[in-house]
């Protein structure tokens, strides 16, 4: 079966606080989910319609986990934490 990627591309940042708060909760959900970070940084170079903010990428070991743990009740205290402090574009995607 094909891993799975989590990948957030963060647009704007409006509350930092909200931020490290989703931060605190939402990187052990991941973990204890199997999930493991491939990148969690600024992005070295934002082309076409990117934004030069933090890029986030998690591999798990299939889409059926993936799927899991972003409705997983962990991660979504995390999200309801965020609460709008953030903007991000955040997808799930199939390897090959």
């Amino acid at each position: 079966m094909p891993k799975a990627y989590l990948i957030s591309a963060y647009h704007s940042v409006s509350d930092s606080n909200k931020l490290a708060a989703y931060r605190e909760l939402a990187g052990p959900a991941i973990v204890a989910a199997g999930g493991r970070y491939i990148t969690r940084g600024m992005a070295a170079r934002a082309m076409e319609a990117g934004v030069p903010l933090q890029t986030v990428i998690v591999e798990f070991d299939d889409l059926p986990t993936a799927l899991a743990v972003y409705d997983s009740p962990a991660y979504q205290e995390a999200v309801r934490v965020l609460d709008g402090g953030a903007v991000r574009d955040m997808r799930i995607v199939e390897g090959i």
